[in-house]
C-alpha cells in the first residue's frame, strides 16, 4: 500500500517487473507549488494514452441554490475558450481519432480523452484550455440550459433512473446534497445564471482541487511539464497552495421508510435496501464479497432464486454504494405489476436469510473469484487505469496495489461475511417503488 502523502516532490508510487528485471508498469506521483497534483502510470506495450483532470466539485458540494451548478459547468467548460471554440475543441481530439467525454458525480466532475500516445500532448493541452480558460458566455449558459433540461426530462423517463433517485432521496433527504439529484431540478437549472456558474467554477476549479491522472504509453516527467504548460495558461499555477487541514467526516445515517411515484411504466421497478458502509470502513470487503455472492451474477442467489426459480423478473441484482460518511446497500428488481407483492415477499425473505446465517463456502468461493477476475480485467486498458489512479488521490487519498487489493480479497472470511450481513441486513427498510 502507498498512501498518499500531500509532499511536493516526485515519487515513484509503485514498480512492477517482468521475470526477467523489465519494468511492466510503473504509477510515479508530482504535487506542483500550487497543489495541482499529477499522478501517472506508464504501461508497457500500450500504444494508447488517457488522461483525465479530476476536479473535486459535484452535487454534493452544491447549495439548493446551486442545485445541478457542477454538472451544468461540465457541460459549459465545452463551448469554447480564449483560444478555441467549441468546434474547434471537437475538431481537436476527432481528428486525431481520439475518445472524448466527462461526467458528473456526486463527489467529483471528470474530464477525460483517451488517444494514441503520440496524441497525448495534444490532449493534455486541450483539457488544459478548457478548465484554465473557458469563456462562459451568455449565449452558452441559455443554449446549454435547454440541452441539460432535455437531459433531465431523458432521465425522468428511465424507471431505472427514477426509482434509484427516489431511493437516495428517501435515504438521505430531497434536500441534503447526496440525496438530490446530480443534473438538478427544472426549477434549479431554470434558476441558474452566468454569474452564479462563473462565480461557482472559480471557487471549485483551482489548482489545489485538482487531480490530473493519465496511463498508457508516456512519460511521467514528460507528462509533467506538459501539464504545467497547458494549464499555466491565465496565471492559473501561480501562487502556491495553502496547507490543508485533515478532517474526518461526520458519520450520516439514512431514513428508512417507504416512497413510492405513479407513473405510466409497463413495469414496477422497486429498490429495497437500508444503511450500508461508508467509503473508508474497515469490513467494505467483505461485503464486496457478500455483494456479489448475494445479487453479482447469474449464480447469485437473488438471480437464480427471483428469476431462474420462479421466473419473478428479468432484471434484478444487488448493490452497495459508499461515500465519505455514509452508505447503502439494495436491491433492485424490474417486474411485472402483478408479482410485485412476490418478489418483495422473496427479497425480504433472502436477506432475512443472509442476515441469520450467512453465504456459504462455495459461494464465498465464487464471490471472490468474481470481485478478483472484475479487478484484473478491468484494469486491462488505459482508460480504467486512469480512472483508478484519479479516484484513488481525489477521493479515496490512497492506492492500493492491485496485488494488496487482491490479498484483501483473499483475506476476506465466512465470519467476516456473516458478521457485515447480520449487521448490514438487520437494519431498518428503505423501500422505493416506481410504476403503473
Amino acid at each position: 500500500m502507498t498512501t498518499m502523502q500531500k509532499s511536493g516532490s516526485t515519487r515513484t508510487l509503485s514498480t512492477v517487473r517482468d521475470t526477467g528485471g523489465q519494468v511492466t508498469s510503473q504509477v510515479r506521483r508530482t504535487v506542483l507549488p500550487s497543489g495541482l497534483r499529477i499522478v501517472t502510470e506508464q504501461m508497457a506495450g500500450a500504444r494508447s494514452a488517457t488522461i483525465g483532470v479530476w476536479v473535486g466539485v459535484g452535487s454534493r458540494h452544491e447549495t439548493a441554490a446551486l442545485h445541478g451548478a457542477s454538472h451544468f459547468l461540465e457541460h459549459l467548460l465545452f463551448k469554447g475558450t480564449e483560444e478555441r471554440t467549441a468546434l474547434e475543441i471537437s475538431i481537436a481530439l476527432d481528428a486525431v481519432g481520439g475518445e472524448f467525454n466527462a461526467f458528473t458525480a456526486k463527489e467529483y466532475t471528470c474530464f477525460h480523452a483517451r488517444v494514441l500516445d503520440e496524441d497525448l500532448p495534444l490532449a493534455v493541452d486541450v483539457l488544459g484550455d478548457m478548465i484554465t480558460s473557458s469563456v462562459i458566455a451568455h449565449e452558452d449558459v441559455e443554449a446549454e440550459r435547454e440541452v441539460i433540461l432535455d437531459e433531465i426530462a431523458m432521465h425522468d423517463d428511465d424507471p431505472d433512473d427514477v426509482v434509484h433517485q427516489l431511493f437516495a432521496e428517501q435515504a438521505w433527504g430531497s434536500d441534503s446534497p447526496l440525496g438530490r439529484a446530480i443534473a438538478g431540478t427544472e426549477a434549479s437549472i431554470t434558476g441558474l445564471d452566468r454569474a452564479r456558474i462563473r462565480r461557482f467554477y472559480k471557487r471549485h476549479y483551482r489548482p489545489s482541487n485538482i487531480v490530473i491522472s493519465a496511463a498508457g504509453n508516456l512519460d511521467h516527467a514528460r507528462v509533467v511539464r506538459q501539464v504545467r504548460k497547458a494549464f499555466g495558461r491565465a496565471g492559473f499555477l501561480d501562487g502556491e497552495a495553502a496547507p490543508e487541514l485533515a478532517t474526518v467526516p461526520k458519520l450520516v445515517g439514512v431514513n428508512a421508510g417507504r416512497v413510492s411515484t405513479s407513473r405510466p411504466f409497463e413495469q414496477v421497478n422497486v429498490v429495497l435496501g437500508m444503511e450500508g458502509l461508508h467509503r473508508d470502513h474497515p469490513d467494505r470487503f467483505a461485503l464486496g464479497v457478500l455483494n456479489t455472492a448475494l445479487g453479482g451474477g447469474t449464480s447469485s442467489r437473488l438471480f437464480q432464486e427471483i428469476r431462474e426459480h420462479r421466473g419473478l423478473a428479468y432484471s434484478v441484482y444487488s448493490f452497495a454504494s459508499h461515500h465519505a460518511e455514509s452508505g447503502v446497500v439494495g436491491v433492485a428488481v424490474g417486474c411485472l405489476p402483478a408479482k410485485l407483492d412476490e418478489v418483495l415477499t422473496t427479497v425480504r425473505a433472502e436477506l432475512a436469510r443472509v442476515a441469520a446465517d450467512g453465504i456459504t463456502a462455495d459461494e464465498l468461493r465464487i464471490g471472490k473469484g468474481q470481485l478478483r477476475g472484475g479487478l484484473v480485467l478491468g484494469l486491462e486498458d488505459s482508460a480504467s487505469r486512469m480512472s483508478r489512479l484519479g479516484r484513488a488521490e481525489l477521493v479515496h487519498d490512497e492506492l492500493l496495489d492491485v496485488d494488496d487489493v487482491l490479498a484483501r480479497i483473499d483475506a476476506v472470511t465466512l465470519e467476516e461475511v456473516r458478521a457485515v450481513a447480520a449487521a448490514v441486513f438487520s437494519r431498518p427498510e428503505i423501500l422505493a417503488i416506481v410504476g403503473p
